[in-house]
């Protein structure tokens, strides 16, 4: 029995990917823990999950909606994931000293976790919770790209081993990345010990109270939502999407996700919700995906064979888009700036089934299937759990 802790930021899309892989460790025998927001990890992960608490920055993890770009990048790091690691630190030191781990997953953007391994002599794996991190996303911002190694080796000297070497986002035992080579091409060449797993589809908490009974056979079914951290940027694109919806209502039965409650007045026949099963809608058969371009909802509709419009805001979103177009698996419009006519053409064009986004979105899907998604991503695991070990003294 082996011992794996999963360090993880109070972000939703970024634990998702790793309950499933921690389930299949669980179901092989292994024990599992985590660490992070205590009930951020009981609702996602279950009420039975082992979790070690770990401090989170006081402020929302939020940035004013006009920021985008290299400033919208800067104001991540300097007020978002370096404050992350600081204030984790000493619960995910703790945690280790609790549960003493094996090996530790630690999240691409929850540092504390690579660099507390590091300094114990703890192998640890990196969870990559995108895939633009692993195509190199600053390679032409090379300025930026010195700023964030400064900041990385500050970490470093604070909280890791002053002595390790590399980028502490891409671990030297191994990286998981929930993607494919459809979208990130040959990414492995730049990481040799990354691992394209595919998405890990898993059932999650919850029951679910969607009214079923609403969806309509002979409509084609369009979701659209902008993930659980854009409620602060989406008010004007949603009210576009859910007009552009109505508008198709003959033939489309549309579902706008609004966790902000900014549709104040929806048009009739678009059928508004703060959250919604997407997993489950997916399985069921959703025939198009308006998003904005976030990993996990673009992989777990690819891996459905779903078709996407993407709408990217900032940060990694453009990047990915990017790789699903050009796999011709969906379209692009322009955030801030489409209107209902030219959102209407768009999703048109992604439920044409001679424009040919539907057959490449499913080419796509039975590439990420056959990766092989949480059990290929705790076959790795399990490998570095039994790799031999160098001999050292911890610091």
């Amino acid at each position: 029995m082996t011992r794996f802790l999963f360090v993880v930021p109070p972000l939703v899309g970024h634990i998702n990917p790793l309950v499933g892989v921690a389930g299949e460790l669980a179901r092989r025998g292994h024990r599992v823990a985590w660490a992070g927001h205590e009930d951020q990890l009981a609702a996602l992960a279950g009420q039975e999950a082992t979790v070690f608490a770990c401090a989170v920055p006081s402020a929302e993890l939020t940035r004013p909606p006009e920021l985008t770009g290299p400033a919208a990048f800067r104001f991540l790091w300097d007020e978002v994931f370096v404050p992350l690691a600081h204030v984790m630190a000493p619960g995910v030191d703790a945690a280790i000293g609790a549960f003493e781990p094996d090996v530790v997953v630690t999240d691409q953007h929850a540092l504390a976790g690579a660099l507390l391994a590091e300094r114990h002599g703890i192998p640890y794996v990196t969870s990559a919770s995108t895939s633009a991190e692993v195509v190199d996303p600053l390679a032409g911002m090379p300025r930026v790209a010195a700023w964030l190694t400064g900041l990385l080796d500050e970490l470093r000297a604070r909280h890791g081993d002053p002595d390790a070497t590399g980028d502490p986002r891409f671990s030297p035992h191994g990286i998981i990345a929930f993607t494919g080579p459809e979208l990130v091409g040959d990414a492995t060449e730049r990481h040799p010990g990354l691992r394209l797993v595919g998405p890990s589809i898993a059932p999650r908490p919850g029951a679910s109270d969607f009214p079923y009974d609403r969806i309509e056979p002979g409509r084609r079914t369009v979701l659209v939502t902008l993930g659980t951290a854009n409620a602060d940027a989406g008010a004007r694109f949603l009210a576009v999407a859910a007009n552009a919806l109505a508008g198709l209502g003959d033939r489309v039965f549309g579902i706008v996700v609004d966790p902000g409650g900014v549709l104040t007045a929806p048009p009739p026949g678009v059928l508004v919700l703060p959250h919604v099963p997407q997993l489950e809608l997916l399985a069921r058969g959703v025939d198009a995906v308006v998003c904005h371009g976030g990993h996990n909802t673009v992989c777990e509709s690819l891996w459905h064979g779903v078709p996407l419009v993407l709408a990217p805001i900032r940060d990694d979103q453009p990047l990915v888009a990017g790789q699903v177009v050009a796999a011709g698996a969906g379209v692009r419009v322009r955030f801030g700036r489409v209107d209902t006519a030219r959102l209407t053409a768009a999703i048109e064009a992604v439920l044409d089934p001679e424009g040919g986004h539907r057959a490449a979105a499913e080419a796509v899907g039975r590439s990420f299937r056959a990766l092989g998604g949480a059990r290929a991503a705790a076959d790795l695991l399990t490998e570095v759990a039994t790799a031999p070990r160098p001999v050292s003294t911890p610091a």
